[in-house]
């Protein structure tokens, strides 16, 4: 199939500014919507798509871009033909420079290569090991939450990304590495959230700015962490049988700099998500007074009453069927991956439309998890859509989907159901002081400057 040669005459009112036949804004609505756009890139997206579509195209001629909400076109570009749609975008070129070429960003051969070797540490038969790495980061969360007598209001954001840091240690290096992986951790948010406003900036990126400079020595942290990282674990003894990361790598031969980019990528793609799945589920479930409820009935079934309570354990979470259903509904309503983007590398057609190569497609997951045809009452959170049901393949892809499906999404889902099966069975959370937080669209959803939840002690 050959690709359209210019613009594709039709109804639509765009066709003069796209070779995409569909419809969309004209460059005076795009002029206009830069302050939305801005503020809340997701907004922006997700109206866009209630007004004009499942596919809709920008009027930016030079490259040809394409939005997607559809699920039958998502599937088209994620699952069915997913070889011909590359990460040479914005997107993943803006994440590499903190991440450099790690999973999360690089395509063909090495991106092949890499998840061939560090695959076993997300294998099923190493998750039971997660287990226990996943209630010791619910001992420090409650810790931080103690209610004490009169229940106690935490900045709940803060508080699971601290937590979630003692399970980065033995699944990347397999050792005790909380002081260095919080600084990691640290470092690489401060990169991000440089990346992040340097893409709003007009400011050329090669211009010598005082961002510029910033990220620069974020980066140049990051990777003299890493490099500790790695020096400490290739001093040890690196097992036939290792399941860590580093480890993994080290056998397989890798250099410092692919080690290096992979374990950055694990901070962005795996402790990040996690800690934003746990503080959106932990903020529904405060404003969800009756899902809560049933919640903490599957709980003190499973690990007692309160007051008598247990932690849990791996054994546990094939019980827990209501806890992983909260995790799931707060994920549609709020995934990591709010947006997804690929570059088509050959001509080819997505919900009727001609798709030259080089085009741009931006999937808005934000949006395809609330169209109403596959999402009933789709604002309205309700767990019970995840139980005795099966997960969609595409309307539903808080870690993606196809072949480039996240590698960690299992450990992600283990950690996070028993944090907040331990977090929470023998307390409650409501709402704290102060108005709700806007949703900030940065590189995954976070509550803007933070988000405060009351945690107090259940009855026995």
């Amino acid at each position: 199939m050959s690709a359209p040669s210019g613009p594709v005459p039709g109804p639509f009112r765009n066709a003069r500014y796209t070779p995409l036949a569909a419809d969309g804004p004209l460059p005076w609505d795009m002029v206009r919507a830069v302050p939305a756009i801005r503020r809340s890139p997701v907004d922006f997206l997700t109206r866009t798509a209630a007004r004009y579509g499942g596919a809709v195209a920008f009027p930016l001629p030079r490259t040809p871009v394409l939005l997607l909400t559809d699920p039958a076109a998502v599937r088209r570009v994620l699952v069915e033909n997913a070889r011909n749609y590359g990460r040479a975008t914005l997107q993943y070129k803006a994440l590499a420079t903190v991440t450099g070429q790690g999973l999360l960003t690089s395509d063909g051969a090495p991106w092949r290569t890499h998840r061939r070797i560090v695959q076993p540490a997300f294998h099923h038969s190493a998750l039971d090991g997660i287990a226990e790495q996943a209630v010791a980061a619910a001992r420090r969360l409650r810790r931080t939450t103690d209610p004490g007598p009169r229940g106690t209001e935490v900045e709940v954001a803060e508080a699971t990304a601290r937590a979630t840091l003692e399970v980065i240690g033995r699944t990347l290096a397999e050792a005790d590495l909380r002081g260095v992986a919080e600084q990691l951790v640290d470092a690489v948010g401060r990169a991000l959230e440089l990346v992040v406003a340097r893409a709003q900036s007009p400011v050329p990126g090669t211009w010598p700015t005082p961002s510029r400079r910033r990220l620069r020595a974020a980066v140049a942290e990051i990777d003299a962490v890493c490099a500790r990282i790695v020096a400490v674990r290739r001093a040890a003894t690196v097992a036939e049988d290792a399941t860590d990361l580093v480890g993994l790598m080290l056998r397989a031969g890798s250099g410092d700099e692919e080690i290096r980019d992979e374990l950055v990528t694990f901070v962005v793609a795996g402790h990040e998500t996690v800690a934003s799945c746990l503080t959106w589920t932990l903020d529904l479930l405060a404003r969800h007074p009756a899902e809560q409820a049933a919640l903490h009935a599957e709980l003190a079934d499973v690990l007692g009453a309160p007051g008598e309570s247990r932690e849990p354990t791996w054994d546990d979470l094939a019980r827990l069927p209501r806890t992983r259903a909260v995790l799931d509904e707060a994920l549609r309503l709020y995934p990591p991956a709010w947006v997804i983007t690929r570059t088509s590398l050959a001509p080819d057609t997505v919900a009727g439309v001609d798709v030259p190569a080089g085009t741009l497609v931006i999937v808005c997951t934000w949006a395809l998890h609330r169209d109403p045809e596959l999402w009933p009452e789709p604002e309205t959170f309700r767990p019970e859509r995840f139980l005795g049901a099966p997960r969609r393949e595409v309307g539903y892809v808080p870690f993606g989907a196809g072949p480039r499906l996240c590698i960690g999404r299992d450990l992600a889902l283990v950690e996070a159901v028993l944090v907040l099966a331990a977090l929470l069975r023998d307390r409650r959370v409501r709402p704290g002081t102060g108005p709700r937080p806007r949703v900030e669209s940065l590189v995954t959803l976070r509550p803007a400057g933070g988000l405060r939840l009351r945690f107090e002690t259940l009855p026995g």
